[in-house]
């Protein structure tokens, strides 16, 4: 398990991260999410000592993050880190090697994912010439070559096609079902609600909200619905505890609170008018990120 426990970093005047106490679980996807600024990427690169923290500490296993761990540990920065003229499988070869695994070891392990991953054909194109999307593959493969313990990802479906977000999607849920403990952020909240299973939100350097996701969702009273209706609209503002959030020809997304009852609403709304599609849920992803987060 990776551990976060007060962790706080200052640059001059701006608290990166203030208190920062979170964990990340083997076994299970995590989504770190936050606004732009918000001290993801200072605590990712605290979680390998590539940022020395002014408070608290970051542990691996119940213990400080030391060498022996970090070897491994897979990390996949937003800025790419990759020598563009040097070619594809020689480079994560390479990188495989520093981490200390045999050459037969790296060269089946960078194989089966560029093969995975769907660029295989490319394995001996440099770099450069790559697409970004392509770039991105080759990116995550070489946090991978270690076969590490610990993944941390800093925006690894940015700029990818739905077919590569699919491709890597499938592995990253492949790598934490091994036991593997994988971390990431990503500004696609409907991509992290599918994907993981517990998330960590961040503000301006404070945890705001952890936990697993569907107990986060359903511990909300609030439930949201959507509904998709024929006919004249209802007068959904005089339908006890509800309020109106979003509302277009033929649908309207509603807040209900705890005075609503779905019974009473569906049985009402279906008087006056004819309904096509109806759902009653706790609040989305997107909707708590919106509730906890300081605009």
């Amino acid at each position: 398990m990776l551990e976060f426990h007060g962790a706080c970093k200052r640059f001059g005047d701006v608290a990166a991260l203030d208190g920062c106490t979170f964990a990340a679980r083997p076994g299970r996807l995590t989504g770190f999410l936050g606004p732009n600024g918000a001290g993801k990427t200072t605590a990712m690169r605290a979680a390998f000592r590539l940022v020395e923290l002014d408070g608290g500490s970051v542990t691996w296993r119940g213990h400080p993050v030391g060498d022996g761990d970090r070897v491994h540990f897979g990390y996949m920065p937003e800025e790419r880190g990759l020598y563009p003229r040097m070619r594809v499988r020689d480079q994560l070869l390479y990188l495989g090697r520093l981490c200390g695994r045999t050459a037969p070891q790296v060269a089946g392990t960078v194989d089966a994912l560029l093969d995975r991953l769907g660029v295989g054909d490319r394995a001996n194109d440099r770099v450069d010439a790559l697409s970004h999307g392509n770039q991105q593959r080759v990116q995550l493969i070489a946090a991978l070559v270690n076969e590490p313990d610990l993944l941390v990802l800093d925006e690894p479906f940015s700029g990818l096609d739905p077919l590569a977000m699919g491709v890597m999607a499938g592995l990253l849920s492949d790598l934490a079902a091994a036991g593997a403990t994988v971390l990431f952020s990503s500004h696609q909240l409907d991509l992290v609600a599918d994907l993981c299973e517990d998330v960590v939100i961040i503000d301006h350097g404070r945890v705001v909200l952890t936990g697993a996701l569907d107990e986060i969702r359903a511990a909300v009273p609030d439930r949201f619905v959507d509904v998709r209706f024929t006919g004249p609209a209802p007068e959904w503002a005089q339908l006890t505890g509800v309020e109106v959030l979003e509302s277009t020809d033929g649908h309207v997304r509603l807040r209900a609170d705890s005075r609503a009852d779905a019974g009473s609403l569906l049985s009402r709304v279906g008087r006056e008018t004819r309904i096509v599609a109806l759902s009653f849920a706790p609040p989305t992803l997107s909707e708590l990120f919106r509730r906890v987060v300081t605009p």
